[in-house]
């Protein structure tokens, strides 16, 4: 996210943490740097200003002056200004009303509001237990309908049937009855966006928000839009009630300008961040994490949280429990260890949560060229018979072969990946009496990027 802004933010952070006095002289040249980076990165000017001069006078204050450490003092007041610029800690959604909770999604077309919509379902559906309901008022465009319907699937939400020949309007007041007379927590409803703002647009959503009252109304806006998303944000704060906003595609190489804008600018608070194009890549907004990976310090809160969701607890201790018992680690226990990589979210998405230091380490390694490497990994051990992956002593030289033909790959690959079995069947044995922290210790486990290397599919 936001790399060029990141990545000058995260120099500036360095050359200030090594700062033995801070002046007013350097105050200002780092002030200057700030304003350049920030504004180079689409960050509206009233915001631009706000913030240089909310850093400036807390910076050439007793605080910083009076630290033993004031490079570390400075950089803690950029910090928390930055997450005070893009809202204070994490605002969640406001669901308690009379069922169903009525959430409008409003925004402009290209924004990625349907997709947003069945995240959001799916989001309400795993963390909040709700049972969500979700309907098109977008008349103009049939494909929007059909996308909401597969996405809706997808997400485990169910979907209201709308077609082009009828009013907005009357779509809605069938679903919120549908939802009524169904038992539904959550409906949520998806309209219809333009490519720039008319006033055809407004009146059709206002009228949309006076038949549905929602509870929530929430504009979604392109975090790659920059100063435009500002633009935008202002004309539906003014035309509607927003209760909060959706940034999305902030995973993609946008300059982060609307992320710092929109908050200052509506006034509302920024409540989920599309971090992915899965159905399950919509976090929770949290400024001040947010404002940690600005600044190139990383976020690894979120990364243990992503890492606990992709871990299968279960499956983890039966192995554990298997390699206590005495039992010999074979290929289906390797195979489940490389599922479970995959089930975190790929390499790319834990890597950008790491501070910059250790994902500056980890941009060495070429991603892509890992991520198939585990596939390929995957689809050697898919090519065994059931008594290879139990008694891997079993694949000889002629068995090699017929595994590399069905795998599609060469015979030197499944020789590369039973030696590196081999490997972890032996740290297996070593830990079988010592437990995890024992395993972890060997494999360098709490020393970075480093100790990942025992993992299936890591460079050596």
């Amino acid at each position: 996210m936001a790399s060029a802004l990141s990545d000058k933010l995260s120099r500036l952070v360095k050359q200030l943490r090594g700062q033995a006095r801070i002046t007013e002289s350097n105050v200002q040249d780092m002030l200057r740097e700030v304003r350049m980076a920030l504004l180079e990165a689409d960050v509206a000017l009233p915001v631009v200003r706000d913030f240089i001069a909310r850093v400036k006078d807390k910076a050439l204050g007793q605080e910083v002056l009076g630290s033993l450490s004031p490079g570390q003092a400075l950089v803690g007041i950029v910090h928390r200004e930055l997450a005070a610029t893009m809202g204070e800690g994490v605002s969640d959604l406001n669901l308690a009303t009379q069922p169903p909770a009525i959430i409008l999604m409003a925004g402009l077309q290209g924004a990625g509001k349907t997709t947003t919509t069945a995240k959001l379902a799916r989001h309400l559906i795993e963390k909040r237990k709700k049972k969500v309901l979700t309907v098109s008022g977008d008349v103009y465009r049939p494909a929007a309908i059909e996308q909401l319907k597969t996405v809706s699937a997808q997400a485990g939400a169910e979907w209201f049937a709308s077609s082009p020949e009828q009013k907005p309007a009357d779509i809605a007041r069938a679903a919120l009855d549908h939802a009524r007379r169904h038992y539904f927590d959550v409906l949520l409803v998806d309209t219809a966006g333009r490519l720039a703002i008319d006033e055809a647009l407004m009146r059709e959503i206002q009228e949309l928000h006076q038949v549905l009252s929602p509870i929530e109304t929430l504009f979604v806006v392109d975090a790659m839009q920059g100063q435009d998303a500002v633009n935008t944000a202002k004309a539906f704060g003014q035309a509607l009630p927003l209760t909060g906003i959706v940034l999305t595609k902030l995973d993609g190489d946008s300059r982060g300008g609307a992320a710092l804008s929109v908050r200052q600018v509506t006034g509302v608070p920024i409540k989920f961040a599309g971090v992915s194009e899965k159905i399950d890549g919509l976090e929770v907004f949290d400024a001040e994490r947010h404002a940690g990976r600005v600044l190139g310090m990383g976020d690894i809160l979120a990364l243990v949280e992503q890492v606990s969701a992709g871990v299968d607890l279960q499956a983890a201790q039966k192995l554990a429990a298997k390699v206590k018992s005495g039992a010999g680690f074979d290929l289906n226990d390797f195979l489940g260890q490389i599922q479970q990589m995959k089930q975190m979210g790929g390499l790319s998405s834990l890597m950008d949560k790491l501070p910059s230091q250790l994902s500056a380490k980890a941009a060495d390694m070429d991603l892509n060229r890992v991520e198939k490497d585990i596939a390929r990994k995957q689809g050697i051990i898919h090519s065994m018979t059931p008594a290879e992956r139990s008694k891997p002593e079993l694949i000889k030289a002629t068995r090699k072969k017929r595994i590399a033909a069905g795998a599609g790959v060469q015979v030197q690959d499944v020789n590369r990946l039973l030696n590196e079995f081999e490997q972890m069947q032996g740290m297996m044995k070593k830990m079988q009496g010592g437990g995890m922290m024992k395993m972890l210790k060997r494999m360098g486990g709490m020393k970075g990027l480093g100790g990942m290397k025992g993992f299936p599919g890591m460079p050596r």
